[in-house]
């Protein structure tokens, strides 16, 4: 098998996929790219068993279709040092070296026999929808943040996906806090679900922001097939039911306070360093049309206090949560103003954006006090 190939296109290729490659494989062979080729096309497919991409490039010239397992690092390495060349890749299908020549250089690498590598599951029995890009991007971008990491609860690691007839949703929670992100300009023909891990999600990530085109995502029980443009990607999903997340979502809030997303945001930063390093409890304080933020730490006798002009509907409220995960969902907002529903101190408390942009997107952030002391 030989071909002649650009360097960038090939790099651009190579890094397209490599996210999804571990850095301690348990088989050696994952340390590789899978090269195919076929009718001047070049295919270059990375796996960790669980989620394997691939991409698909043109060549320049072909002859000889066939297929090599190639050394990722190095090649890669090798790569990045080159300006824009034609490469040309030589393999010995006996041996599986690997020759490449580039302007006066010669190099040769290892390969490996192409047999070894895992072959990717084929989508059989599979539900199909389409979204766009952009809309998964933003989803992703959403919720991913509030997944878990506990591996004794997989189910909460990764993002649930829910397809209905008229709207789509995510949610990923970590029973402390739980964002649930809908867009009602999309919908699939039926209703459906599955939970993507977290790996898959970071490498989608990555390859969606700021694009707009079709991804077509095929599913079954075991694995969810997407693929847009010269993209693939086959990902085991996680099993199991997902938590019954409405049930913990409260109804009645009847303490509705709006605020300056940034001034609040800035505030959190400012005030969360004097907090306890270990619970990071901030206080809110909320009467009338003033919003007092504090924290303390009496290990070292640190404290900090910031007054904020708000609005509120309903009775004066004290509640504390983990600044952490405030300042996370605030962040992820992007709205000029953020609404805070409240019910008790001991009950969660609700963030949504004001005003959006996009009407047809609809963003709710739950986050868990934290009790506070007398």
């Amino acid at each position: 098998m030989n071909f002649i190939i650009s360097s960038h296109a090939l790099l651009k290729g190579l890094q397209s996929v490599s996210g999804v490659i571990a850095t301690n494989n348990t088989l050696p062979i994952l340390d590789n790219f899978l090269f195919t080729l076929e009718d001047g096309i070049l295919t270059i497919t990375a796996s960790d068993l669980e989620t394997t991409m691939s991409c698909s490039i043109s060549t320049d010239k072909a002859d000889n279709d066939g297929q090599i397992a190639v050394p990722a690092r190095i090649l890669m390495d090798m790569l990045k040092t080159f300006s824009e060349v034609p490469i040309t890749i030589t393999t010995d299908p006996k041996t599986f070296n690997v020759e490449l020549s580039a302007g006066e250089g010669k190099y040769k690498l290892a390969g490996k026999n192409p047999e070894e590598f895992p072959r990717s599951p084929q989508p059989e029995g599979t539900t199909a929808t389409e979204l766009n890009s952009k809309l998964i991007s933003q989803a992703i971008n959403k919720t991913m943040f509030a997944a878990g990491t506990d591996t004794m609860r997989m189910i909460m690691t990764g993002v649930f996906c829910e397809l209905y007839e008229d709207y789509v949703g995510f949610v990923a929670t970590d029973a402390h806090k739980l964002v649930r992100y809908r867009r009602y300009d999309a919908g699939s023909g039926e209703k459906s679900s599955f939970t993507l891990p977290k790996k898959p999600l970071i490498q989608l990530k990555t390859l969606l922001a700021n694009e707009d085109f079709s991804v077509k995502i095929e599913f079954n029980e075991t694995n969810v097939f997407l693929s847009f443009n010269n993209i693939s990607l086959v990902s085991r999903l996680i099993e199991g039911k997902y938590p019954n997340y409405e049930a913990v979502i409260p109804n009645d809030n009847p303490n509705k306070m709006v605020v300056d997303r940034l001034s609040f945001l800035n505030s959190i930063k400012r005030v969360s360093i004097f907090a306890n390093q270990s619970t990071h409890q901030i206080r809110l304080k909320i009467s009338g049309k003033e919003l007092v933020l504090s924290a303390e730490d009496l290990d070292y006798s640190n404290e900090a206090k910031e007054r904020l002009t708000c609005s509120n509907e309903g009775e004066d409220i004290e509640i504390g949560f983990n600044s952490r995960f405030l300042l996370e969902m605030i962040s992820n907002i992007d709205t000029d103003e953020v609404l805070l529903e409240m019910s008790a101190p001991n009950r969660a408390g609700l963030i949504k954006p004001v005003d959006p942009d996009n009407k047809q997107e609809d963003v709710l952030m739950l986050l868990m006090p934290v009790m506070l002391n007398a």
